[in-house]
């Protein structure tokens, strides 16, 4: 197959900060001011599910991105106020991502497709490249029958009949390895980092009935409620076997700086970790398209969580550092093709936004804790400054606790004492500084 090229419109560059992207078509001429270009995001952080984003949205990031796709923004995140401004700028608004069962083609050889989730979040996005032996999957969503249908009709329709020969997981998070399984049991190779493949089948073959001891320990020193725990510690919780499907014995290890061959393209395997251990992101070498996965995000941050099965982790300075590292491989023009939410451009300023989220989260949470001690659960106020929901309060204590743990590390704060139901509480020492 052909190497293929992102299209590009012959208009001159222009200067924006990061926003999703429709390829292929001209550019939009009320997008040649940075000021629609600040708009753009502005508008998306506020519209898009960027309520988890921590950034301060006056700040103009300079030496922005070199640009000449047009700009397209997906109508389904944007509410009617954000739509008409931006029809109002003369600004494409996509109808879409594609429907379910269908796919948009974003480079030649490349589908993009979505897969529903039952929850807040209720898509991920996979990507179908095409060989000439058939398709490699990158991701695959749940394991679930509605998933498994939405997959045989993009099976029988966009990916016209050739079989699926590869599966490539990202990280080893369900909704992107939940279906893995499913095509090695037709016939498919997984390719996958060996900290993915050995965390998802672990957790896989861990079923439990029952919270178990270090469990609920787990939510008490983190200061969850006593009659939440008492309800939580009775109920059957979720496990990782509900959504994925048996994960095969054997499997094909990708290693940071591996370089494969895929889609028509050479590829390089960077890694970046924090939200996911050993996730892989892919840099193709013969275009502009970098796979992302949930390392590369538009509009929200990836939860960084710590979990009984790590309580001691650090998965903030983690992903920190990944920010950096991966800060230093990115370029303006790069076309991300991200794990949930759209497409987009502008990744150094993106990264620099992501880690920005993290930074700003520490500097609030140390300079209160300073004031007064506080358990964990005691600090969604100060982190996530909205309501947190029974639906969302298990991703919040995980994160909550991750940002406890990554000041303990620097020394910022300290463990005094206990709750009369046996939270932690934490004393902060002086407030912390970026990168302390």
């Amino acid at each position: 197959m052909p190497r293929a090229g992102i299209r590009r419109s012959r208009s001159s560059a222009h200067q924006l900060v990061p926003q999703p992207v429709h390829v292929g078509e001209p550019v939009a001429e009320a997008v040649q001011r940075d000021r629609h270009g600040l708009l753009v995001q502005h508008l998306l952080d506020l519209h898009a599910g960027g309520a988890d984003d921590r950034v301060h949205h006056d700040r103009h990031i300079r030496g922005g991105p070199q640009i000449d796709h047009q700009v397209r923004i997906g109508a389904d995140d944007l509410d009617a106020r954000a739509h008409a401004e931006l029809e109002h700028l003369g600004i494409g608004v996509l109808r879409g991502p594609a429907a379910e069962g269908q796919a948009i083609e974003v480079a030649e050889g490349v589908l993009w497709m979505r897969l529903p989730l039952p929850m807040r979040l209720d898509h991920v996005n996979v990507y179908a490249l095409r060989d000439d032996d058939g398709w490699t999957v990158v991701d695959t969503g749940f394991d679930s029958r509605w998933s498994r249908a939405v997959w045989q009709r993009l099976l029988d329709g966009p990916l016209a009949g050739a079989p699926v020969v590869r599966v490539l997981a990202t990280h080893q998070h369900p909704d992107h390895i939940g279906l893995a399984g499913w095509f090695v049991a037709q016939g498919a190779e997984l390719l996958t980092s060996r900290t993915a493949w050995l965390m998802a089948r672990m957790l896989a073959l861990d079923v439990q009935e029952r919270p178990t001891p270090a469990q609920v320990a787990y939510w008490r020193r983190a200061g969850m409620p006593a009659e939440m725990l008492d309800r939580k510690a009775a109920e059957r919780p979720w496990n990782t076997a509900d959504v994925v499907h048996p994960l095969p014995l054997g499997y094909t290890r990708l290693r940071d700086g591996d370089r494969l061959r895929l889609g028509g393209r050479d590829w390089r395997v960077w890694t970046g970790n924090g939200h996911a251990a050993e996730h892989l992101t892919l840099w193709s070498a013969s275009d502009d398209l970098v796979i992302g996965g949930d390392q590369l995000l538009p509009g929200i941050s990836p939860n960084l969580g710590v979990y009984a099965t790590e309580p001691g982790a650090n998965p903030v300075q983690e992903w920190l550092d990944s920010c950096a590292r991966l800060a230093a491989r990115a370029h303006h023009r790069h076309l991300v093709l991200p794990g949930h939410k759209l497409p987009f451009t502008g990744l150094p300023a993106r990264l620099e936004q992501l880690a920005e989220n993290h930074h700003s989260a520490l500097r609030r949470l140390s300079g209160v804790l300073a004031q007064a001690p506080r358990t964990a659960v005691d600090c969604f106020d100060v982190l996530f400054r909205r309501r947190i929901g029974e639906g969302e309060y298990g991703l919040a204590l995980a994160e909550a606790v991750a940002h406890i743990n990554a000041l303990a590390a620097r020394g910022a704060v300290r463990a005094e004492g206990e709750t009369a139901s046996g939270g932690i509480l934490w004393r902060g020492e002086d407030p912390v500084a970026d990168g302390a």
